[in-house]
Order: C-alpha cells, then structure tokens, then sequence
C-alpha cells in the first residue's frame, strides 16, 4: 500500500513552484522537476506492477518515464503537487490500459488479472480482462458522478492520503471518506455482475 505523497529532498511547495513555472512554459523548470518527482512516480508504478507474476513485460522505469513524457507534453495547469501526482496516477492508469488492451488482442484472452479495491494494490496477469473490465467501470462511474471517480483515481491509483484528496478535489475529508466507501461498493457490485 502507498503511503502519503511525500517527496525527500525538496522543500514545502519546491514542486508546485516548479509546476507553476512549467506552465508559464519554463522548459528547465520541467529538468529540475524530474529529479525531485521520481521516486514517487516510481512508488506508484511500483505499486501498480509489484504482484505481476515473472512474465511481465513492462517494466516500473518504462511505466514512469511514459507516464512523464505525457506529463510533460500536456496542457494541464497544475494546483500543487497532489494535483500532480493524481494526474501522474491517471496517466499511468491510462498507459496501463493501453499496454493491457494491446496485450489482450495479441493473446486473445489469456490468464487472469485481478483487481483488489484494498488501497492501493493492482495485480496484473497474463490477461488484462479485469483490469479493461476496472477501466470501463470507472468510465461509466464518471459518467454518473465525476467526483466518485476522481476519488478512486487519486486514492486506489495514486495511493493519496483522504486529506491529500480532499486538497485536490477541494472538499472535506469526511467527503472523501465517504466517496470513497461508496465509490468501492458501487465497482464491486458493478464488476460482479
């Protein structure tokens, strides 16, 4: 499981000074940027690759540095870095439904993945049917309630703290909470069915 979102080596708000300059379009603000972000991008594709059995073929590094080159080509005005991370988580997300999907066509539906709404843990097998089945469950979610999917997002793929969400989706963490539990019982009953 992921802990809270906490980057060594920088100082309180270093990384959201040098999301602020990134998008004022501050190319050596995205270099510096790189070192102090990380190992916590490290931490959240580790999470999501750390139950894969031996056949993987992705490797944590190749997840990151995908998921930074997104971020780094993208539009996104940044708030702090919780926002960040959150938006780093769904870019991971994002590659990893790619990469999951291209593997299902080649295979055409081999072994398993399974999916545990526990925290933080994503296990990924030979197939990649629960984790496409996951992904289009949290697209028909934020088509009912946009909120229920950002929680999910920022909590189960970026492993945010409930206060760090709350700050990034600026609401109370008792919200949060909420959302959350709801969020979980609504994907269960939906992936069983």
């Amino acid at each position: 499981m992921l802990t809270s979102v906490v980057l060594v080596g920088s100082t309180p708000g270093e990384v959201t000074q040098l999301l602020v300059s990134v998008r004022a379009g501050d190319q050596s603000a995205l270099n510096r940027l790189l070192p102090l972000v990380y190992d916590e991008l490290r931490k959240i594709a580790s999470s999501y690759l750390s139950q894969e059995h031996t056949q993987r073929t992705i490797q944590t590094s190749d997840l990151v540095h995908e998921a930074y080159l997104r971020l780094a080509e993208s539009d996104v005005s940044w708030q702090n870095r919780a926002h960040f991370f959150g938006i780093a988580a769904r870019s991971m997300r994002q590659i990893l439904v790619d990469y999951a999907r291209r593997r299902h066509a080649d295979k055409r539906g081999g072994g398993m993945t399974r999916v545990s709404l526990n925290e933080s843990v994503l296990v990924m097998d030979e197939d990649f049917s629960r984790l496409l089945m996951l992904d289009d469950a949290l697209k028909r979610l934020e088509q009912i309630d946009t909120r229920l999917c950002r929680v999910v997002e920022l909590r189960y793929f970026s492993g945010l703290t409930v206060k760090e969400t709350a700050e990034v989706l600026s609401v109370s963490a008792r919200t949060v909470e909420n959302d959350w539990n709801l969020a979980k019982a609504w994907l269960f009953r939906t992936m069983s069915s």
